[in-house]
């Protein structure tokens, strides 16, 4: 069995889990807010924010940072929304990770999050769109040009290059 199928955290929310065993990486993803806001305000001046935005979270892992990344992209592409006059988009997140992730944690925490933008972005903004996309990213994940923005906090290790895609 190939150890891309057997790899995952600890699933679940138990004690032992990774979504109560986390707060390393939680302080990360709060550490790179400042980067985020700069890489997505640099974005915005593309005019890449239209109708729908869509946003790729490489190695998500499950439980709470995962939608805390979420909430990070979703809070700063409204500010520079609001900061240029311009409506928010719709978001599509796929959130991916490999086989074994447990995503059905995710899945279930769903319903608070979208309750939560309702209640602190207001009843007008935009759809979310939350999907899982399993798999390993030294594989092809996505189509061509499908994604504006792609996140990746503590999953870079597992990288042995970086490709240049940008001319």
């Amino acid at each position: 069995m190939a150890l891309v199928n057997i790899l995952h955290m600890n699933t679940g929310d138990g004690e032992l889990s990774y979504s109560k065993n986390s707060l390393l990486q939680e302080t990360g993803i709060r550490n790179a807010v400042p980067i985020l806001k700069h890489s997505i305000k640099g974005i915005a001046n593309y005019g890449v924010f239209k109708d729908c935005i869509t946003v790729a979270d490489l190695g998500c892992s499950s439980g709470t940072n995962t939608l805390l990344v979420v909430s990070n992209i979703i809070d700063i592409v409204h500010e520079v929304c609001q900061e240029n006059n311009r409506g928010v988009p719709q978001f599509q997140v796929c959130l991916n990770d490999l086989f074994g992730n447990d995503f059905n944690t995710i899945f279930k925490s769903l319903p608070d999050f979208y309750a939560n933008l309702k209640k602190n972005k207001g009843e007008a903004f935009g759809p979310c769109f939350v999907s899982a996309v399993p798999g390993s990213f030294y594989d092809r994940l996505f189509p061509n040009k499908s994604l504006h923005l792609v996140h990746c906090t503590t999953s870079n290790q597992w990288l042995s290059q970086v490709q240049l895609i940008f001319n």
